[in-house]
């Protein structure tokens, strides 16, 4: 008899695509599930709705994406990994010293991939807590953390037996405010990151 299908996998793309024809078959499924999601809503969005916005067969759809949920599943993945490369980016060593410029920088980039698409953002942040842990956004969440605790490093207001603990903290508070924004309709970038900032800067002036 065949394994039980978990709850884990029947969230997962049924195939990885390895052509460039199978790369952009996905890409455009993904593509305009996001689009139903931000202009449609959850309401419209289903798999043949999905697969006619594509321009594909569902039968195409089927042979990468079993269910509705997996799309999901693999939009939120996209997002993420977005975000991590643009974390990436933000170079710790190339700040003094006690400087929280690389810090703010993390909060510049969790705050403009929050409102970059605002609706889409608000709708998977509403899915990814309905659906099962994946470990591939487990994986990337560790990884931003690790950004993060770099960042807090360069500051100089953290002892490294507290690291752990206050990097946990400045992550649920930086994720809470932009996700909670997102969820709110929020769309001023500026106002936004300069909110998250003071939040974030005045927490670790407390624990100096």
């Amino acid at each position: 008899m065949p394994a039980k299908q978990t709850a884990s996998n029947a969230v997962n793309a049924r195939k990885t695509p390895a052509q460039q024809r199978s790369l952009i078959t996905v890409a455009a499924i993904l593509e305009a599930a996001a689009r139903i999601l931000e202009t449609e809503g959850l309401g419209a969005y289903s798999t043949n709705a999905v697969a006619a916005r594509a321009g594909v067969s569902i039968g195409s759809l089927y042979q990468y994406f079993p269910n509705k949920d997996s799309i999901t599943r693999a939009l939120i993945r996209r997002n993420a990994e977005a975000l991590l490369g643009d974390l990436r980016r933000v170079d710790c060593s190339a700040v003094p010293d006690g400087s929280m410029d690389a810090l703010g920088q993390v909060v510049d980039v969790a705050v403009r991939h929050q409102l970059q698409r605002p609706e889409l953002a608000r709708l998977l942040d509403l899915e990814e807590m309905r659906l099962p842990v994946d470990e591939d956004l487990a994986r990337a969440g560790q990884e931003a953390k690790s950004i993060l605790a770099r960042c807090v490093r360069v500051t100089g207001r953290v002892a490294e037996r507290e690291l752990a603990v206050v990097c946990g903290d400045l992550f649920a508070i930086v994720k809470g405010m932009v996700d909670s924004a997102g969820l709110g309709g929020e769309v001023n970038e500026k106002a936004l990151s300069r909110r998250v900032r003071r939040a974030v800067f005045g927490y670790l002036q407390w624990t100096s």
